[in-house]
């Protein structure tokens, strides 16, 4: 049968024995059964190169195991041994000034040097071997939250490495030139070896800077692709890699060799809306579930406490979300405080002292209420009839050029465009991902839309019967970040049936529209303005000013479907109004509904706003954590959940 779990990260390698024992029954207490070992334990399990020595740990996934507990191993590789840093320079990270990392804390590592690389096969495989077949552990961890910190490794290695990356991609130094406009000011490059990467003093070109980033990421997608394929041999356990939640390091591409997409999130208690926006687009990164390796229990911390503490009821319904939308597995940072060391002030499960926190009873009594309803959420999922686009490239191409000033990409995406569907279920995706089983898509700010074959696909999305809202900003740059000369777009203006006469990319409020009914139509950050070929339907228009009467919003129907331009961002109620589909009930907007399929019809409501708020239901249900029969309007109080089965 299949299971949940809830558990935390711990470091057996900072507890004496008893003291290990003495957690274990304390998981037992507090209903987890799962623990998240060996991720910064390198010198421990390689005291002197080359000789390894597992017992200890071996022991301790035994002890685990045989309470009931499971483990998710990771592979250390975020912390060489500093004996080892300091005898090979050449695994610790290069900064953009120029210097080596210091042995100080984590994340030191070159992903382009050989010897790292080798050393990290050496580990990795003496684990693999040791832990492979081990009926205690349950899945596999590579490295740590690995991402380009400071923008990368700026070594000699991977300078050169990056000179032979746009060797590779470009063939010639004329095609570089070209692509990237490098005649202006006379930068033209007169080989690859002339290339250095953009540094934090210099203007820095866009193309350049997100080039460089490219590399980067892809060092890392092969640092990553390299240990999976070691532990893949020995393991038939599912191995992935925790990711925060920045979307400059493409999940998509991480993920390709990997069997689980596992994420790790430090939002403040105000913050729980953008949780529910990341575990929505990590379901569908392979469309299975999503593990949480990692959130915070009480108040994050390095040797000062901040982010402030979590208020009643909010790491109950933080411990409920991630399964809400589809995740198996929830962990907390961490388990036992730390006695000493550089996250001496962080929260924990547990004190130094091995004493509960009032937060800590939340997680107990929601992996109780979560054991309770675990045969209603590993029999259903979630299905989505609509998608939003979230692009790892118009992340970064935004980042290399943001072209509204202070433009971030991942908060208008989710504040202005998701946050209008709280009540919806939305699979937020990559442009990898098929659009087949959805009804509507939504592509805001998608800057570059040529990847993947997207323009075909999206094409026979809509010829299909789909219906396709798009923009505003979409389908403007290519991806080395230029302009288009044809067009505007490179084919969405001929897809909609428009002819752009005017864009102002400027986000001052200086505009007014209104729909064809004369109700007033929200627009802000952007402004578009379009006349209308034959067969597109004017939505909504601009009225007085330099834009009166010209299109803001067009329909234009393309087979069985209809593609529907947006030249502004319209308000929430106006997203609403266009998508042409019922929202799971009528509710209040701090409350976030979640919809499952399956087995069963249920819907899982939570409040994650810490306020009353309230829903409507369309039948008779009964609550499986009250026990309760529901029906019509139902008052939801600050950070209840109610899981909801229909009756």
């Amino acid at each position: 049968m299949k299971k949940l779990y809830i558990g935390a990260a711990y470091y057996p390698e900072l507890w004496e024995e008893e003291e290990i024992e003495k957690d274990i029954e304390r998981c037992k207490e507090l209903g987890l059964n799962v623990m998240r070992v060996g991720e910064f334990a390198w010198s421990k399990m390689e005291p002197r190169e080359g000789e390894y020595d597992f017992k200890w740990l071996v022991s301790v996934v035994d002890k685990l195991y045989a309470a009931g507990i499971y483990t998710v191993m990771c592979t250390p590789t975020c912390t060489p041994p500093r004996y080892m840093l300091d005898k090979y320079d050449e695994m610790r990270r290069v900064s953009p000034n120029g210097k080596r990392s210091q042995t100080s804390s984590r994340c030191h590592p070159c992903k382009t040097s050989p010897v790292m690389r080798e050393k990290n096969r050496m580990i990795v495989t003496e684990m693999a071997k040791t832990f492979g077949k081990h009926p205690g552990i349950i899945g596999w961890q590579i490295d740590n939250e690995i991402f380009p910190y400071e923008d990368g490794c700026f070594c000699p290695q991977c300078v050169s490495a990056f000179r032979g990356y746009l060797k590779k991609r470009f063939k010639t130094v004329d095609a570089l030139n070209k692509a990237w406009g490098m005649a202006r000011w006379s930068l033209d490059y007169q080989s690859f070896e002339a290339v250095n990467p953009p540094l934090p003093e210099q203007w820095k070109h866009p193309s350049l800077v997100k080039a460089w980033w490219d590399f980067q990421c892809g060092q890392i997608c092969s640092y990553v692709d390299e240990q999976a394929e070691i532990l893949h041999k020995y393991t038939n356990a599912p191995v992935g890699t925790d990711m925060m939640g920045i979307n400059n390091l493409s999940y998509y591409d991480v993920n390709k060799s990997l069997d689980v997409v596992q994420f790790n999130h430090y939002n403040t208690a105000d913050e729980l809306y953008q949780t529910t926006f990341w575990y929505d687009y990590l379901r569908a990164v392979k469309d299975k579930p999503f593990w949480v390796t990692e959130t915070q229990v009480g108040w994050n911390g390095s040797e000062f406490s901040e982010f402030g503490y979590r208020p009643t009821g909010n790491c109950y319904v933080n411990t409920w979300l991630p399964f809400a939308k589809g995740a198996d597995m929830n962990m907390y940072w961490l388990f036992r405080a730390q006695r000493n060391g550089h996250e001496i002030a962080h929260g924990a499960l547990y004190s130094s002292a091995g004493r509960l926190y009032r937060v800590s009873e939340e997680v107990g009594k929601a992996a109780r209420e979560i054991e309770s309803c675990e045969t209603l959420l590993t029999n259903t999922e979630v299905k989505a009839d609509i998608a939003l686009h979230f692009s790892t490239t118009a992340s970064n191409t935004f980042r290399a050029a943001p072209m509204l000033k202070n433009t971030d990409y991942t908060k208008t995406v989710r504040d202005k465009f998701y946050s209008a569907l709280r009540h919806y279920n939305t699979d937020v995706i990559d442009t990898p991902h098929s659009l087949e089983k959805y009804k509507v898509v939504i592509s805001p700010f998608l800057c570059h839309a040529e990847e993947n074959g997207f323009p075909a696909r999206i094409k026979e999305f809509v010829q299909n019967g789909g219906t396709w809202i798009v923009g505003p900003m979409t389908d403007i740059l290519d991806t080395e970040v230029t302009k288009y000369t044809q067009a505007p777009y490179s084919f969405l203006e001929e897809l909609a049936g428009v002819y752009t006469k005017y864009q102002k990319p400027i986000d001052n409020d200086v505009f007014r529209a209104k729909w064809t009914d004369g109700t007033p139509c929200g627009v802000s950050a952007c402004f578009d303005a379009y006349e209308t070929n034959e067969g597109t339907e004017s939505l909504a228009k601009y009225c007085g000013g330099e834009f009166d009467g010209l299109t803001v919003v067009a329909e234009r129907k393309v087979g069985k479907g209809k593609v529907i331009l947006l030249g502004s961002v319209p308000t929430h109620d106006d997203i609403r109004r266009l998508l042409g589909l019922k929202p799971t009930f009528e509710a209040s907007d701090n409350v976030t509904l979640v919809r499952r399929t399956g087995k069963v019809e249920a819907v899982i409501a939570a409040e994650i706003e810490n306020a009353a708020g309230y829903i409507v239901l369309d039948g008779n249900y009964r609550d499986l954590i009250s026990n309760a029969e529901l029906s019509g309007r139902i008052e939801v109080k600050p950070y209840q959940v109610l899981v909801l089965e229909k009756v």
